[in-house]
């Protein structure tokens, strides 16, 4: 597969669904969403008081899920509608899990957020199989906002459908590794939003394509109170992928600092509701791939400190594995076995004990969260800990030190936030921490530049 200019792909699939959908919005659009990790005291999913070394563990687990998605979507055609299509290991690989308001009169209903993903779906009565959930099942019946999406629809007919027409009714089927399929009918619906610049009012979009499903198995993962799943991803049926002529082709975060190892509810905003730069912004272009909807990044090198570490210009190319950002990956992973047969990974973490061990500090062995490979004992009064850079084109992206390390302050030592992946290497959300990052698909790049991100609220 070969990369598309990210701006030439995106405003073209962006441009043939909103020919078809008519949104009762008018522009400047700014709404927020807020993103609440799975295992924040705030989630329906909350695993209780777990050590600082469980909590890790589960970061490592859900990170290590992300990249085996991730490479195992890289293989598949997802493009096309296809009744047995699979998405492996998905329900481990999702972070975070979002509260969206639907329907006339509005109902609640928790998803999972999918950053990788596209389709919008939730629960949806009558059922024909449904698992329990703490919220009423959405009735489509009981709200007279909702409509089916027509058969014409570019999605559902044609060279670029990713549902299909039977009997005259636009639908999916979609199987996730573990759990599914879930079975329904794409369809039209208003969603609400809160809007934090406007004294907390809502936000209404109407006519937003989600998939209304009636028949759901396998799920017992969602834990009875998860209602469905939320796409962000560049596809054309996500959330973002619908309304982004509608926010300025532009959403972003701010990854609030964690804290032994717990993270917070982050806020996604769109549109107007994203804080305008300050002090020194990068751009850097992104690009997309047929078939897949990250946002890749021309990775050319990898700096610890001030060393560059001098990797061949090709070794982050997506024929060689690709490097990308992703909001839903808890850890940065660094790939193992890249297309031109370097260990981006062992170079890295090499780069990284040289360095510690140049300060004769002790190494850690036999005692660490299972990924974390790369320990040392804390020494009162060090301070020498080096930041980890990614040089991309309009400037380099850069950890600061205190974020490249987890500190298990208790135990008395550190371990660096980095797992090995597989021939893909991302950037997780670990990495991103007080950094304000800027999706502009109008640019086909990404936008960052350091900020307070406790400062955001909804």
């Amino acid at each position: 597969m070969r990369p598309f200019p990210a701006a030439t792909l995106v405003l073209f699939l962006y441009s043939m669904i909103i020919s078809q959908l008519h949104f009762t919005t008018s522009k400047p659009l700014g709404f927020s969403l807020k993103l609440i990790p799975r295992d924040s005291p705030e989630s329906p999913l909350y695993p209780g008081n777990l050590t600082q070394f469980e909590r890790i563990e589960r970061l490592v687990q859900f990170s290590k899920a992300k990249a085996k998605l991730v490479t195992l979507l890289s293989t598949l055609n997802a493009t096309k509608y296809d009744p047995n299509f699979i998405i492996p290991l998905a329900i481990d690989s999702y972070y975070y899990i979002g509260k969206i308001t639907i329907g006339t009169p509005p109902k609640d209903v928790l998803l999972m957020i999918d950053t990788g993903g596209g389709l919008i779906w939730t629960q949806c009565a009558p059922c024909i199989n449904c698992f329990p959930q703490l919220y009423p099942i959405y009735d489509s019946q009981a709200s007279s906002s909702f409509k089916t999406l027509p058969c014409d629809h570019p999605l559902c007919q044609g060279e670029r459908s990713i549902f299909q027409c039977v009997n005259g009714v636009c639908i999916y089927s979609v199987h996730y590794g573990g759990a599914g399929p879930t079975n329904g009918v794409a369809a039209l619906e208003s969603f609400f939003f809160p809007d934090d610049k406007a004294g907390h009012q809502i936000v209404t979009i109407g006519d937003l394509m989600f998939g209304c499903s009636y028949d759901n198995r396998n799920f017992e993962h969602f834990n009875g109170v998860i209602s469905g799943i939320l796409g962000l991803n560049l596809s054309p049926d996500s959330l973002f992928g619908q309304l982004s002529p509608l926010v300025d082709s532009v959403f972003s975060y701010c990854i609030v600092p964690f804290s032994q190892g717990l993270t917070g509810p982050a806020i996604l905003g769109f549109g107007d509701n994203i804080p305008l730069p300050s002090g020194n912004v990068v751009t850097t272009p992104y690009y997309t791939v047929p078939g897949t909807y990250y946002y890749y990044l021309h990775l050319r090198d990898i700096s610890i400190g001030f060393q560059r570490l001098g990797f061949p210009p090709e070794t982050f190319e997506f024929i060689n594995g690709g490097f990308f950002i992703d909001s839903g990956a808890p850890l940065t992973n660094l790939a193992t076995n890249t297309g031109n047969g370097i260990n981006v990974y062992q170079v890295v973490m090499n780069a990284l004990q040289n360095h510690y061990d140049s300060f004769h500090l002790e190494r850690m062995t036999g005692v660490t969260p299972y990924g974390l490979q790369l320990c040392y004992r804390n020494r009162a009064g060090f301070r020498q800990f080096p930041s980890l850079s990614f040089n991309l084109p309009g400037g380099d992206y850069i950890v600061d030190a205190k974020y490249v390390n987890i500190a298990f302050d208790a135990e008395g030592y550190f371990c660096v936030a980095i797992i090995p992946g597989e021939g893909q290497s991302i950037l997780g959300i670990m990495h991103q921490q007080n950094v304000r990052i800027i999706y502009s698909a109008a640019l086909g790049a990404i936008q960052f530049y350091e900020a307070d991100c406790s400062n955001d609220r909804i």
